[in-house]
This record gives C-alpha cells, structure tokens and sequence, in this order.
C-alpha cells in the first residue's frame, strides 16, 4: 500500500512567556459589563394623577432619557379624566 503523506521537521516555539486567559475571565468579564449596564439606569417612582395611583420609570444616568415607563402616557392621560375607570378604555356594550 502506497501512502501521499510527507514527513518532515517541525519547528518549535517557545510559549512559556505567553499566558492563557482561564473561562472565568470571560465570565469575570460579562459580569461586570453587565453591572455597568444595569447601574447605568434608576427607577423613579411618582405619584399618579389619581390618589393612590403611582408612575414607574426606568430612565438613562447618562442622557436623562426615560427608557421605559409604566403606566404608558396614554393610560395616565386617560387617569387624569374624571369619568375614568378601571376597565374603562374598552366599550363593551353593543
């Protein structure tokens, strides 16, 4: 039997002054990205229109944006209305 292969010298480097990043860098690594992340924004709580009613926003350190808020504007819009209820934004009747 014939065999293609070539056998021939290999060259050896020296890696002794090379160092390996073990997994738990990466992992050290997203985990402080990640608290970066979640320090860069703060909820702020008000109150409502109504009594007992509160407004929770997640809003950017940084830029001051409000990057998500509940209730949404339209359904505080729609508190500030006297004849509004619970259940009211849907008409349910035929």
């Amino acid at each position: 039997m014939q065999s293609n292969a070539k056998i021939g010298a290999v060259a050896a480097y020296d890696v002794s002054g090379i160092s390996v990043a073990n997994g738990d860098d990466f992992h050290e690594n997203r985990t402080q990205q990640e608290a970066d992340q979640a320090a860069r924004y703060r909820l702020v709580i008000e109150e409502g229109p109504r009594t007992g009613s509160f407004i929770y926003k997640t809003m950017d350190r940084v830029t001051g944006e409000i990057v998500k808020q509940f209730p949404r504007e339209q359904v505080i819009e729609l508190m500030r209305d006297p004849g509004y209820s619970a259940g009211a934004v849907i008409d349910t009747r035929a």
